[in-house]
């Protein structure tokens, strides 16, 4: 049946969509805009593209990735360089705050290119009115979290602005980080047979969320799976080059808006393959299916914060996972999918009925200020 699927006029007709130039139609900026779905990507390609165009910026990776020195080669230190902006509401949630998410937020930005994180700065626009306290107990949240990371915040900035002009606070945070293996991690690595790992159950941070804005009335004990995944990276590097090489691993990517669906999609267009992934295999909670089904959503489109997706080579694949289970961020982690040669450029589900369907970019906006 997949295979005949996968053959289809129906496949055929969304690659083609799929890939024309994206070219913005809408005359304002929409919720949208900042889903980091099929909108947000439309926004980034069709008008930040044509004015900041450059060939680091074209790979459209979560961090910037480039040599420092004389020259390039054994002389030279390669940088991964990152940033992001957090408006998350409510700014306190189980399992972390806006701060705590800024911090782990930007490192594991650099983590997903195999760089080991050094240094951040901090940007924040206040509001008239905010209390004190709450901004004591936010910082209190990103020293503990810049502690646990190993990294340090260098620089900063602060923006007070007239009550009603912003939502309490909002936090920008950038990172700089040292890739030290040989890797080569990016989203155009995939390659034909590599298997596709998730490091926990999806979905939590994105359901946790919903609840603490009061949106569901449910009484439940999840909380954001909010963390810094670097050490947890590490682990997987070296494990990698314990039995072949840090190379084995090919693509790292935390599905943080969009979730793992519009990652997994990332992932395939610029590999130019296609990804089939299992529905039986993704570890989802029985709380955020129960969130998500109320609701209507689906959990492969809900956020993660301390979660990622690795594309990596099939004969590293089950000693990697194993490695990642003995991690506290990693202890879920298990094999989802496979990457294949055709139709390019697409994700499909096995479905639990043995049917398959095709997951793609979100589409809209599902759940705004997230993080």
């Amino acid at each position: 049946m997949a295979n005949d699927f996968t053959s289809s006029p129906l496949f055929e007709r969304v690659e083609r969509a799929r890939r024309r130039k994206r070219k913005l139609k809408e005359t304002h900026i929409t919720l949208a805009h900042g889903s980091g779905g099929r909108a947000m990507r439309e926004l980034i390609e069709g008008v930040f593209l044509e004015y900041f165009r450059n060939p680091l910026l074209e790979q459209l990776e979560d961090q910037a990735v480039f040599e420092v020195g004389q020259t390039s080669g054994a002389n030279s230190t390669r940088l991964a360089f990152t940033t992001d902006s957090y408006v998350v509401d409510p700014i306190f949630f189980p399992g972390g705050d806006i701060g705590y998410l800024a911090v782990n937020g930007t490192v594991n930005d650099l983590a997903m290119s195999g760089a080991r994180p050094l240094y951040l700065s901090a940007g924040f626009i206040i509001e008239e009115g905010f209390p004190i306290d709450d901004l004591k107990r936010i910082l209190e949240s990103m020293r503990a979290a810049t502690q646990e990371a190993g990294v340090e915040i260098v620089t900063g900035d602060t923006k007070i602005v007239q009550k009603g002009s912003a939502d309490k606070i909002f936090i920008n945070t950038s990172g700089i980080g040292i890739i030290e293996s040989g890797s080569r991690i990016s989203a155009a690595r995939a390659e034909i047979g590599d298997q596709i790992i998730v490091s926990g159950a999806i979905g939590d941070h994105g359901t946790t969320v919903m609840i603490a804005r009061g949106e569901l009335e449910l009484e439940t004990e999840i909380q954001s799976d909010t963390a810094p995944l670097n050490s947890l990276v590490n682990e997987m590097l070296d494990e990698a080059a314990r039995i072949a090489t840090v190379d084995a691993i090919h693509c790292l990517r935390d599905p943080t808006r969009g979730g793992v669906a519009t990652t997994l999609n990332e992932i395939a267009l610029s590999s130019d393959v296609y990804v089939q992934i299992y529905e039986e295999r993704i570890p989802v909670r029985e709380e955020v299916k129960g969130a998500c089904e109320i609701l209507g959503l689906d959990p492969l489109y809900v956020a993660n914060e301390g979660r990622l997706i690795a594309v990596v080579a099939a004969d590293v694949a089950q000693a990697i996972v194993e490695r990642m289970k003995s991690h506290k961020y990693g202890q879920d982690a298990c094999i989802i999918g496979e990457v294949k040669a055709e139709p390019k450029g697409i994700v499909a589900m096995q479905t639990g009925f043995g049917g398959t369907r095709i997951v793609d970019l979100l589409m809209g906006e599902q759940l705004p200020r997230i993080c």
